[in-house]
């Protein structure tokens, strides 16, 4: 009888956006100049690291990786957002909007994994770095990329994947992009079972890895403390201060919505949520130029070469 009761859902609505035009406008502005600031300027981190020789270390191979996520993550949902402020269509496939949430879940889970490799990357660099060059091999690098993108497939999409939810009539979803807890919330029946998979899934994804580099920064910064020479502490320390800041805005935002309020999809998570879709890749590519100073150091090679080769 629940299966005759059901009935085929082929289409979301997305509800997540104001009526008033001059709202609507203003959202519009803002959003596709974060879209824009994000490809500008993530494509410009990934086009410097390639470029320039001596940004090609292990860290700034992370970064570069980094920087690719965050564009393909929003252009996964920033193209939809702005085709529904701005035509009023608020309609979203089926299909379309499962895709997008499992490549939405992968990529998170991807960013999780490469954000604790990178603060294991900076303990190697700064608690042993007579090793480095050993233990962060490009070896070492291309089979931690391999592990990261595995453990974010097998954690993050196949379990949605085998245990796929079960709409009814409700397809109204009061969200911006096709979020999973805003899509579980329309799902039939009990779906305490999903939340508890989920919960468990974010405790692998989310909590560990952050456990992880909270452990690697006590190490870190017992190892700086040793330094004699206040200048040299400082120094050391500014290299790590660029990827603490991206992991308290990434995390903190992430587990607040996974893992605090029992879970439960509201109005400040669809909000929240666009802190770790939309505007920490706008701000990684600015937080990664203006604290670090070996990428501003090859930004202005850079400009310096294109500023000569233009004037001859």
């Amino acid at each position: 009888m629940d299966l005759i009761n059901q009935t085929l859902v082929v289409e979301f609505v997305l509800t997540g956006y104001p009526c008033n035009l001059q709202i609507r406008i203003f959202q519009f502005i803002v959003f596709l100049s974060m879209y824009i600031l994000s490809i500008l300027g993530n494509g410009f981190i990934i086009f410097t690291v390639i470029v320039s020789p001596p940004l090609h270390t292990a860290m700034y191979y992370f970064l570069c990786n980094l920087s690719f996520i965050d564009l393909c993550y929003t252009s996964c949902t920033m193209p939809k957002l702005l085709l529904v402020i701005f035509s009023k269509i608020h309609n979203i496939s089926y299909i379309g909007c499962l895709i997008q949430m499992y490549v939405g879940v992968f990529l998170g889970g991807t960013e999780s994994f490469l954000l604790a490799v990178m603060a294991y990357d900076r303990y190697i660099a700064i608690c042993l770095p007579l090793y480095y060059t050993t233990i962060m091999s490009w070896r070492v690098c291309r089979y931690c990329t391999v592990m990261i993108l595995l453990g974010s497939f097998f954690l993050c999409t196949i379990p949605n994947i085998l245990k796929p939810f079960v709409f009814c009539r409700e397809n109204r979803m009061d969200h911006f992009a096709c979020e999973l807890l805003g899509i579980l919330e329309l799902a039939c029946g009990d779906i305490s079972a999903y939340k508890l998979q989920i919960f468990i899934i974010s405790i692998f994804v989310l909590f560990c890895p952050f456990f992880f580099i909270v452990v690697s920064y006590i190490c870190i910064i017992i190892s700086i403390l040793k330094i004699k020479l206040a200048d040299s502490r400082l120094r050391t320390f500014s290299t790590c201060a660029s990827h603490l800041t991206v992991v308290v805005m990434y995390y903190g935002t992430c587990m607040s919505v996974y893992m605090g309020q029992g879970m439960r999809f509201s109005s400040k998570s669809k909000y929240v949520s666009l802190i770790y879709g939309a505007v920490t890749p706008v701000l990684n590519p600015l937080i990664y130029s203006l604290r670090n100073n070996e990428v501003k150091i090859a930004i202005s090679k850079l400009l310096e070469k294109y500023s000569v080769s233009h004037s001859t």
